[in-house]
């Protein structure tokens, strides 16, 4: 793969539910270009509802959209859906996002791409990462509340990517989401300084 290709490039990463979107918007805010893999995720399944209905039924799509919670029951609590979908998916979402990231290069200076699990398995050969943290405690909580779903179920859900004080240990900058907007705000600006 191109050396050059990522060069720039930090990947933004954390657990369900530990604030990364929230983190994304901030960076928005003060200027940073940012690549979502979940966005690029969500549209490629209903790009690809039809393959979604031969592989998992057709009551997972409905006016060629893919019922993205229904379908992730059948996927958060099978592996082997999991990696069927993950198969079908992965090899689309990489190629957008390097599609993305070479427009990026262009600007040279540093920019964002989102990958949930960026550490787990998407393999993108990407030099930095900053990891969104939260304590798994209150990750359970948020989820929680965020889904409206049961602490088994949001247990379930965590425990489908590695574990939080994993990723913090691995990552080269680090933004702590334990407290308040205030103070997420104030850690994304120490980051921000890091950076550039």
């Amino acid at each position: 793969m191109n050396n050059d290709l990522f060069k720039n490039a930090i990947a933004l990463t954390g657990g369900i539910s530990t604030g990364k979107s929230t983190v994304c918007n901030l960076l928005k805010l003060h200027g940073f270009l940012t690549i979502d893999a979940d966005k690029i995720a969500h549209k490629l399944l209903d790009a690809n509802s039809h393959k979604i209905a031969e592989m998992f039924g057709s009551i997972y799509v409905k006016d060629g959209k893919v019922q993205r919670k229904e379908l992730g029951k059948i996927i958060f609590s099978n592996e082997n859906n999991k990696l069927k979908l993950e198969a079908l998916l992965h090899p689309l979402i990489k190629e957008e996002i390097i599609k993305e990231s070479k427009v990026f290069e262009e600007a040279n200076k540093p920019y964002f791409i989102d990958i949930p699990l960026f550490f787990e398995k998407m393999h993108y050969p990407i030099p930095k990462s900053l990891v969104v943290y939260t304590p798994e405690e209150l990750q359970i909580q948020r989820l929680m509340k965020r889904d409206n779903i049961s602490e088994d179920e949001a247990k379930l859900k965590i425990s489908n990517q590695m574990s939080i004080e994993k990723k913090k240990n691995l990552a080269d900058l680090i933004i702590d989401n334990s407290k308040d907007l205030k103070n997420l705000q104030n850690e994304v600006e120490r980051v921000i300084g890091e950076i550039i």
